[in-house]
């Protein structure tokens, strides 16, 4: 007779993931061991560095060092839910509840929220950016901080596209959105979970410039996952987001150093455009309220433990 079996595919990222479900206590035990991941990369890096020329390793060591960064907690993960899949109910890191839209609609509405989100997002990082630079030990700190990201991502464009648009997406949102959100919004109201985890996407950028950003963008997926349980589509607003930047970043016609579009636009058009893209916001936004909640945690779909037996 059989009693319980783990359907689990081993080539299955997202099932084999499904039975660790933490909570605020998980939660930093992740950024210990995200913190951790950090320093093995760290210390790959110097034993890369024996026999590796300066200015290689200079351009692509972030290619090494980032994906070492999420290793330690990947493997906590897998082996936490591999313990307890023999007890408790898992639950999916990617599920697909897009009803009454079809799936290229949502994706469609997803690339809009995405867009409108950046536009809705860039007064407030400007304002957070000329505030927190107000100080001349912060401003110091600012410029250091550039000169560090400039010389992280200083590769080729490929590297910087592979590194923002790719990594980012596929790393950041298992352990933003497939871990801690899907985690906090068994344990808590989703209000609550949304604006947790979307801060726990702000601490781990580990600065003040990235980090309202990425609050607001984080804030925004949360929404989206608590709706649909679709991590493909959270990992697609982080792709066009970054990807956007870094193709930004290569224009030369765009003013040195000019970050925000209210550098860049004249005042009235920046006007039309940021009004414009408030409304796509709402729109985007309405379109998902329109989803059913198929429960209280949310449209993430649960992993059955019963194996069919007598």
């Amino acid at each position: 007779m059989k009693l319980f079996a783990r359907k689990v595919n081993n080539y299955d990222l997202y099932a084999n993931h499904a039975w660790y479900v933490p909570g605020v206590s998980g939660m930093f035990k992740l950024i210990l061991w995200f913190l951790l991941g950090n320093l093995l990369g760290s210390l790959v890096m110097l034993i890369f560095g024996a026999f590796v020329p300066p200015e290689v390793l200079q351009k692509y060591s972030m290619l090494v060092i980032y994906p070492l960064s999420f290793l330690p907690a990947m493997v906590y993960v897998a082996h936490k839910s591999q313990q307890n899949s023999l007890f408790e109910v898992g639950y999916k890191l990617n599920s697909s509840n897009f009803s009454p839209f079809k799936g290229w609609q949502i994706a469609l509405i997803t690339v809009g929220l995405t867009f409108a989100t950046m536009i809705a997002a860039d007064l407030p990082n400007y304002w957070n950016f000329r505030l927190t630079t107000l100080s001349p030990a912060m401003k110091a700190f600012y410029d250091a901080f550039l000169e560090v990201m400039n010389t992280m991502t200083g590769g080729p464009l490929w590297s910087s596209f592979l590194l923002a648009a790719i990594f980012a997406p596929i790393f950041e949102e298992w352990l933003c959105r497939g871990m801690v959100l899907r985690g906090l919004l068994t344990k808590m109201k989703p209000a609550w979970a949304i604006v947790v985890s979307a801060l726990f996407f702000a601490v781990i950028h580990l600065n003040p410039w990235q980090a309202l950003n990425a609050f607001i963008l984080g804030v925004v997926m949360g929404y989206v996952y608590y709706k649909t349980g679709s991590l493909l589509l959270t990992m697609l607003i982080h792709f066009v987001n970054n990807a956007t930047s870094v193709v930004l970043a290569q224009i030369p016609s765009l003013e040195e150093n000019a970050d925000y579009w209210i550098d860049i636009l004249p005042g009235g058009v920046y006007a039309v455009v940021y009004v414009a893209g408030i409304c796509l916001l709402i729109a985007c936004l309405w379109a998902f309220s329109r989803i059913p909640l198929l429960q209280e945690r949310g449209n993430i779909d649960s992993v059955n433990l019963m194996a069919d037996g007598e």
